[in-house]
């Protein structure tokens, strides 16, 4: 089919590059503009832009498509669909209505569960047991379109946002390709009404760890922030990110240090412990806690 392929970060360039081996032909790549990173905060092109220019894809990289400038480059392709990935821009119904087939969503999630910006972090939060990926016909509300096709995954206990991402954009990008080849049997179905949630976008604030909670839930929430925007506390006064953690035996008052060895670093929380295994100090490495406890003391208590 001849497509338009929308996105930007890691999870939609595993679509783009299944959708190039499957030979399809991608008219235009659209993708966020470049942004600073690193430390010297240079322009850096997205996962996507850079595999497109690696197999000569023509780029567009608009700060809107409510322009008409970008509406006439969109137009002027005459796409038979778009696929859409964790692109990042609004797509107005002028632009949802210009390839004769429409736009098809890649989602991270069973929707119409976590809707919205971070489905991968709020599955795991929440301590679902499972999630998957969705393809979705586009329309103009919030990931609120007809289901086309849905493939579910286990969540494991050891997961966090990085590995859950990596198994489902892999999943997303060959549900993709499997949609394209059979988008004439496919059944579009609404969505349900009952079960609706959303995923907001993860904010720095939300990753500092409140030690009056569960083990069960600060142990999700540690999941859940790796790798961004990390989970964090404070040990005398200092910034402390905390990688990996279990829960384990263990009670004291909330955030008190129970004990700490070259196993892991041992928290009591509101309710049972937590065994720390990975920590970084501020301005320093992720270190495992054996590493890590040669060169920081620990103060009695986190928090």
């Amino acid at each position: 089919m001849k497509l338009i392929f929308a996105g930007t970060p890691e999870f939609a360039a595993s679509a783009l590059q299944a959708l190039i081996d499957a030979g399809h032909e991608i008219a235009l790549v659209l993708t966020q503009p470049d942004r600073p990173a690193g430390r010297g905060m240079k322009l850096k092109a997205s996962p996507v832009k850079a595999l497109a220019l690696a197999h000569q894809l023509p780029v567009s990289q608009p700060l809107t498509l409510k322009t008409t400038d970008a509406q006439a480059e969109i137009a002027a392709v005459g796409a038979e669909l778009m696929v859409v990935a964790a692109y990042g821009l609004i797509l107005p119904k002028v632009v949802l209505d210009m390839p004769t087939r429409g736009c098809l969503n890649i989602h991270a999630s069973l929707l119409p569960r976590w809707r919205g910006a971070a489905p991968i972090h709020r599955a795991i939060e929440a301590g679902d047991a499972e999630t998957g990926v969705t393809i979705m016909q586009m329309d103009v509300g919030l990931d609120t379109g007809d289901m086309l096709l849905t493939v579910r995954e286990p969540i494991r206990a050891d997961d966090t946002t990085a590995s859950l991402h990596d198994r489902l954009a892999t999943l997303g990008a060959q549900a993709m390709v499997d949609a394209l080849a059979q988008l004439d049997q496919l059944t579009a179905t609404p969505q349900p009404e009952q079960g609706v949630t959303y995923a907001e976008k993860i904010g720095k604030a939300e990753a500092q760890l409140d030690w009056t909670l569960p083990a069960t839930v600060l142990d999700r929430k540690i999941r859940a922030f790796n790798p961004f925007p990390g989970a964090s506390t404070l040990a005398d006064g200092a910034p402390l990110k905390i990688w990996q953690a279990h829960v384990c035996d263990g009670h004291g008052e909330p955030g008190q240090i129970l004990a700490h060895s070259a196993e892991g670093v041992r928290i009591a929380t509101g309710e049972g412990a937590l065994l720390a295994t990975q920590l970084q100090a501020a301005g320093g490495k992720r270190l495992a806690v054996r590493e890590f406890l040669a060169g920081h003391p620990l103060p009695a208590r986190l928090g």
